[in-house]
């Protein structure tokens, strides 16, 4: 096995990997940010890159400037997918076929210095569809602001309903950079089914919820290392039994509650010696990171307001396709105050939740008397993947100038890693 994985590394060299935003590495270094030091093998995400200056977001602790040699890639699996991504985005980003600018910009609900996200389809060379190499089937920008997916890959995530990439297809301003973009645009209307109330709804409920729980257990891990800092002196069993009387659900039974509430704290410290943020995985280890004044987390990425409030702009999304027949993406009038008002933390969860909850009957109406077809329309959807495909096909053998015929990129070349 060991011998498997350093053969997979032989042509990466981890060091130099692309560090896409986002990626998770472990530092080579002791470093320090103002009085702490963090030893080597912290964990965290990239939260930026200029040159050879890497900022870190370390979980519980801050961001840290560091070298590029100063860090790695966490998993070897992630060194290698971070050097496919950067080859792909290098040889095919001159592809793409469409491209969309989505997200706030496009919903009307952009701020200064809100991000700028592109969204869009590109179509592979005959090449890269006729051997073995493997297929890139999303291509995405080191700053991760720009993903497109391979047009096979589009089509069948657009016929699913997906959320992301019906937006890709639909919002106005939808650039096509090739006539077999324009294909694609003309013939969108293949893809739209009353799915969009499932793909949808049901997927903007269920992640609300998830979002809950999730503030719920970042609620836990706060009032967890504050008795801690409090009181030093406290057992494993009698942090358990406070967290189980004020924060574990009152339907509980108490023997119950209780063991539900050391599961977590011991899920705590795992967590936290994961991250290499504690020396041990024990219950001493995390008595003295709280201690050290450490534990004062900003919050989980997934709690951010923003995700919070584009939920809830599918639901509305859904309700205006399902009732209006077509989409509309732009927020306008109290809708957009509202919006405004959750992605700035105005709004608590437990609100947004509760609300979402308010549409749903409203949403099962409209997805009863919708004028949307059952069923997108898979053959017409076939018959545009056929149609491109040939017209790769075409310009390949005809040597045509551009990216899919004269001036194709080379494939790459096919590997075989046989099973471990």
């Amino acid at each position: 096995m060991a011998d498997l994985r350093i053969r997979a590394l032989r042509s990466i060299d981890p060091a130099r990997a692309p560090l896409p935003h986002g990626t998770e590495i472990a530092t080579r270094v002791v470093c320090r940010l103002d009085d702490r030091e963090l030893p080597m093998g912290a964990v965290g995400r990239v939260s930026r890159v200029d040159g050879e200056r890497v900022w870190v977001d370390i979980v519980g602790v801050g961001v840290v400037e560091l070298a590029r040699e100063d860090v790695l890639p966490r998993k070897i699996g992630q060194a290698r997918y971070v050097a496919r991504r950067a080859s792909a985005w290098e040889a095919l980003s001159s592809t793409i076929v469409l491209s969309t600018t989505v997200g706030s910009r496009a919903w009307g609900l952009a701020e200064e210095g809100s991000d700028t996200d592109e969204r869009g389809v590109f179509v592979l060379p005959l090449a890269w569809t006729a051997g073995l190499a493997e297929r890139p089937v999303d291509l995405c920008s080191l700053d991760g602001s720009a993903t497109y997916w391979e047009i096979d890959k589009a089509a069948r995530q657009a016929l699913r309903a997906d959320p992301n990439t019906l937006e890709a297809l639909f919002v106005p301003g939808a650039k096509a950079m090739d006539p077999m973009g324009e294909w694609l645009l003309a013939e969108r209307d293949a893809f739209v089914s009353r799915d969009v109330y499932g793909s949808f709804a049901r997927y903007a409920v269920s992640q609300l919820r998830r979002l809950e729980q999730s503030a719920r257990l970042a609620r836990h891990r706060e009032l967890v290392l504050a008795w801690l800092r409090e009181d030093p002196t406290a057992s494993l069993d009698a942090i358990a039994a406070r967290l189980a009387a004020e924060a574990i659900d009152a339907a509980m039974a108490r023997p119950a509650a209780i063991l539900r509430a050391k599961e977590y704290v011991k899920q705590l410290y795992r967590s936290l010696h994961d991250q290499a943020l504690l020396p041990a995985c024990d219950f001493a280890s995390l008595v003295a990171f709280a201690q050290a004044g450490a534990g004062r987390f900003e919050p989980p990425r997934e709690l951010r307001p923003k995700n919070a409030y584009n939920l809830l702009r599918l639901l509305y999304l859904a309700q205006d396709w399902l009732v209006q027949g077509e989409p509309v993406f732009e927020a306008t009038g109290a809708r957009r105050a509202r919006l405004f008002a959750i992605k700035r933390g105005e709004v608590a969860l437990a609100e947004v939740l509760a609300e979402a909850e308010d549409l749903l009957p409203d949403l099962e109406q409209a997805r009863r008397v919708t004028r949307l077809p059952a069923h997108p329309d898979v053959a017409r959807a076939d018959r545009l993947l056929v149609r491109v495909r040939l017209e790769v096909a075409r310009r390949s053998v005809a040597c045509e100038p551009g990216p899919w015929g004269r001036d194709a990129p080379p494939p790459p070349e096919a590997s075989w890693e046989p099973e471990p």
